[in-house]
């Protein structure tokens, strides 16, 4: 292996037999116009991280990689440093490529790429090493957990660099607001990230999925996830169901008590009026069922469903009334009755109104004026008769018969 130190502008090499050769960098009228072209490269921890360094022009001038603390990786295709995990790719005139395997974040810094013309011109690329976070773990979790109690989860995840983002999820659905914490790590090189879901438990929670999402741009868009399965307990709910809304008698009903709770309720209790159940050949309990067949007025009142688990207990009531089919079979008739009483007197009203509406109209038809004038017919002859009655014409506006 052979070493290289720069003095001013004469390059001191020496080789594997330790003997120290001069080489001096060349020029040329052309070499104005020559410079080395680097980039910058990102590669997560472990990976491998590629450095090239080009010139489009170039008459036979030597190229360099140097690391951070300035130490020659390779002089053209020398390789200067004892280090397996560096490897050449490509040695050229034009280009100068190097890898470098299993990078470690102390391999993050500033790389250069020296092209020896007179003077020296050099180009930088930063290597950026992220740092995977660690599959993130969930804490705070007992199981199982009482409707109502207050629940903490910490979910934290260590060696992200830069720090990682933290989400939580109940099912598919995000929850928003929660604040998350980051610290640097021992290396101060990394971060531990943290984050504290704070909620009460309840019923509708039970076997719902909580989930923590680790995003980081190391993970190429597939993000590390921790999951917690939460299981509460609570106390039974019940609600009974008839089999009939309109229950008579001579038939059968059943009464469902349905019960929900964590754990599942015991059999259900059922009773009537606060006491058992008083006629057990006809009232029938089959697990969460009562049947009563043969249904009769004894069988009104009011029954209850109770269940009951380790939690607690819950009940509900039924109120119970078995109606008589001839009963309502009698209750047709007054209904007829009373809808033809109301016909007759809505036709009754009907006629008179006609009768008093004709009468008025008749009353008010209207007035005619008479021929005859007053004392005509005492005329002793028939030329007075008409000189009367013409004379009483002028009048006859005043003279008015009226008729029914």
């Amino acid at each position: 292996m052979c070493s290289i130190t720069f003095w001013d502008k004469i390059i001191i090499v020496r080789d594997v037999k330790g003997l120290l050769h001069q080489v001096y960098p060349q020029t040329s009228s052309g070499s104005q116009g020559q410079f080395p072209l680097t980039q910058n490269v990102t590669v997560v921890e472990g990976g491998t991280a590629n450095l090239t360094c080009r010139v489009d022009q170039n008459d036979n001038t030597s190229l360099q990689w140097s690391n951070p603390a300035q130490q020659t990786l390779y002089f053209d295709d020398k390789k200067a440093l004892r280090d397996n995990r560096i490897e050449l790719v490509r040695a050229s005139w034009h280009e100068l490529s190097i890898s470098v395997s299993d990078v470690s974040l102390s391999d993050e810094g500033q790389y250069t790429c020296s092209l020896f013309t007179m003077p020296v011109k050099t180009s930088k690329a930063f290597l950026t090493v992220l740092g995977v976070p660690e599959k993130p773990q969930i804490s705070g979790f007992t199981s199982p957990v009482m409707e109502g109690e207050r629940m903490q989860l910490t979910c934290k995840t260590s060696g992200s660099k830069p720090a990682a983002d933290i989400r939580w999820f109940k099912n598919d659905k995000e929850i928003k607001d929660v604040k998350y914490l980051k610290e640097e790590d021992a290396t101060r090189r990394t971060f531990t990230v943290s984050s504290t879901l704070d909620f009460r438990a309840d019923r509708s929670e039970d076997g719902v999925v909580v989930s923590c999402r680790v995003d980081h741009e190391s993970l190429n868009s597939t993000p590390q996830i921790a999951m917690q399965v939460l299981e509460i307990h609570y106390t039974p709910s019940v609600k009974i169901i008839s089999s009939s809304s309109w229950p008579e008698e001579g038939q059968s009903i059943v009464l469902t008590c349905e019960s929900k709770g964590k754990p599942l309720p015991e059999p259900v209790l059922w009773t009537k009026d606060g006491g058992e159940l008083p006629d057990p050949e006809r009232m029938v309990v089959n697990g969460r069922d009562l049947r009563i067949s043969f249904l009769n007025k004894t069988d009104n009142g009011t029954y209850r469903c109770e269940a009951t688990n380790p939690i607690g207990q819950n009940s509900t009531e039924y109120v119970l009334i078995v109606h008589d089919p001839n009963a309502l079979a009698g209750q047709t008739g007054p209904d007829h009755a009373l809808i033809g009483g109301i016909v007759a007197v809505v036709v009754f009203v009907t006629l008179c109104s006609i009768i008093l509406l004709g009468r008025y109209l008749a009353r008010h038809k209207g007035t005619y004026l008479t021929n005859e004038a007053k004392g005509a017919e005492d005329a002793p002859d028939a030329d007075t008769a008409i000189i009367n009655a013409e004379g009483s014409q002028v009048n006859a506006e005043e003279k008015k018969e009226y008729f029914i």
